[in-house]
């Protein structure tokens, strides 16, 4: 019975390490597309104000997002809005956004 839990162990050990190493690493970038994490863009997009450090930030979080957003009706005239090439070039997001 000795031999059994021992070789039990020497399997668990490995497999235990393997799992470790999954939860751990980078899910490789993930992005949830939530068009309000932009609304701290709002002011600078609407308004001749610049954009702030937590708007960019927000930017570039959501840059793989702003397709999705440009073909949504209600959020598309934000981005074509002339402000919209101001606050990206603020941010250093390529403007016009090529989808």
């Amino acid at each position: 019975m000795k031999l059994k839990s021992s070789s039990t162990a020497f399997l668990a050990v490995p497999l235990l390490a393997a799992l470790l190493l999954l939860a751990s690493r980078d899910v490789g970038g993930a992005v949830t597309c939530m068009a309000s994490e932009l609304a701290p863009c709002l002011p600078a997009i609407t308004s001749p104000a610049a954009p702030t450090t937590e708007c960019c930030t927000k930017l570039k979080e959501q840059q793989p997002c702003l397709c999705g957003y440009l073909k949504d009706p209600t959020l598309k005239m934000y981005w074509t809005s002339p402000n919209a090439k101001k606050v990206a070039d603020a941010c250093g997001i390529p403007y016009p956004i090529q989808c």
